[in-house]
């Protein structure tokens, strides 16, 4: 008895409960006619709160400082590559351009040279030559120094005399024209008698003592000497004043 009595309290409660609901369904609008909307009507609205971790938005942005730091880095180490390279370019460059200009310039000594030497043994061809010839030359100097001067300017001339004279004249003639042949061929006889000493043109023989005359100069030319186009052939031997 107690039970039932307990219970239909409890009944009736929910049979108003539910007369209540339905009411208020019955009272909306159409679009909640449906069994599914009129359970989510029913239910009762609860506020939430969302939470939301900021730890993925921490990791995404260390992951691109990391990432431009990578990228940095790698720009860092192309770039020093580069200039590397670049100085190893540079480098290489001057290299090859000092031996370039050193090379031009042992081009150019050495046409310098080549055409030293091609003058050198155009002009001192002869020279062997030359050497053997300066002693016919000197053998006209000598037959016409044998011939005494004053029967050269003798007013009276027998035959015999004459003969002499002309002698000498021919051997004067043909020493002359040897010499100038031997001139355009760049070979000289030159005689340093009256000049100052020079040692390198000229071989002292001896030297006295001449107070009339200068200090070391020539006096006296015991042979004549040669150049072969203004290289010494032969250097003149000379006697020398020595006063001190």
């Amino acid at each position: 008895m107690l039970r039932q009595v307990i219970s239909r309290p409890s009944r009736t409660v929910g049979s108003a409960v539910r007369a209540s609901a339905q009411s208020q369904i019955l009272s909306r609008p159409q679009f909640y006619q449906t069994p599914l909307h009129a359970a989510r009507a029913i239910a009762p609205q609860r506020a939430t709160a969302r939470w939301y971790s900021d730890e993925p938005a921490k990791d995404s942005e260390a992951k691109t400082n990391g990432d431009e730091a990578a990228k940095t880095s790698a720009e860092d180490l192309d770039l020093a590559t580069i200039k590397k390279q670049l100085e190893a370019k540079d480098a290489e460059a001057r290299d090859w351009k000092d031996k370039y200009l050193r090379s031009v310039a042992d081009f150019r000594n050495l046409q310098e040279r080549t055409t030293r030497e091609m003058k050198a043994a155009r002009d001192f061809a002869i020279q062997k030559f030359a050497k053997d010839l300066v002693d016919s030359v000197d053998n006209f100097d000598r037959a016409l120094t044998m011939v005494p001067e004053e029967k050269l300017k003798a007013e009276e001339k027998t035959e015999h005399l004459q003969d002499l004279v002309n002698l000498y004249e021919g051997l004067k003639m043909t020493e002359s024209i040897m010499l100038e042949t031997l001139k355009k061929h760049g070979l000289e006889r030159f005689d340093p008698n009256g000049e100052s000493f020079n040692p390198n043109e000229h071989e002292a023989t001896f030297m006295t003592p001449m107070p009339d005359k200068e200090h070391n100069s020539v006096f006296h030319t015991q042979q004549k000497g040669f150049k072969l186009n203004g290289r010494i052939l032969r250097p003149a031997k000379v006697g020398v004043v020595k006063n001190k």
